[in-house]
């Protein structure tokens, strides 16, 4: 298993992610505003938000400022470096580190089709060499010296 003395980031319970879907979206953001908005779908006490938002930060996902004696909140990263985090952990724990085995896991369940897969390489390969996306070539032999 690959990165077994790194710290395991802690990962977000359902009231945690609600808070945190608000606090990407609407940075910076007070905790009666993230209250308020999260209201209709999962009402909390004053007490409570603000219990949440502590917890947050003290597992490292928003930070504080102050705005007179109000806390302002803002994510300490942004959505997709936690994902990017938390697939890397799961990754490690049930993959062994192999994103691959993960990625053929996920076509044999049909999370991915094939469609998709081919969408995404075309995409990773676009992001290191810097291509614009160009429609899949039709199908034709390969030249000598290609890869198939």
């Amino acid at each position: 298993m690959n990165n077994t003395h790194t710290k395991r980031p802690k990962g977000l319970g359902e009231v945690e992610q609600m808070v945190m879907d608000y606090v990407w979206s609407h940075s910076p953001c007070t905790a009666d505003s993230c209250r308020e908005a999260l209201a209709s779908t999962r009402p909390m006490k004053d007490s409570t938000i603000r219990t949440v938002l502590r917890r947050l930060e003290a597992k490292g996902f928003v930070t504080h400022g102050l705005d007179g004696r109000t806390f302002v909140y803002r994510a300490a990263e942004n959505r997709q470096n936690v994902a990017i985090r938390a697939v890397k952990s799961i990754i490690d724990r049930f993959c062994g580190g192999s994103a691959e085995e993960l990625v053929v896991g996920l076509v044999n369940s049909d999370v991915i089709d094939r469609r998709q897969l081919e969408r995404l390489a075309r995409k990773i390969a676009q992001g290191k060499t810097g291509e614009k996306e160009r429609p899949a070539p039709h199908s034709r032999p390969a030249r000598k010296g290609e890869e198939s």
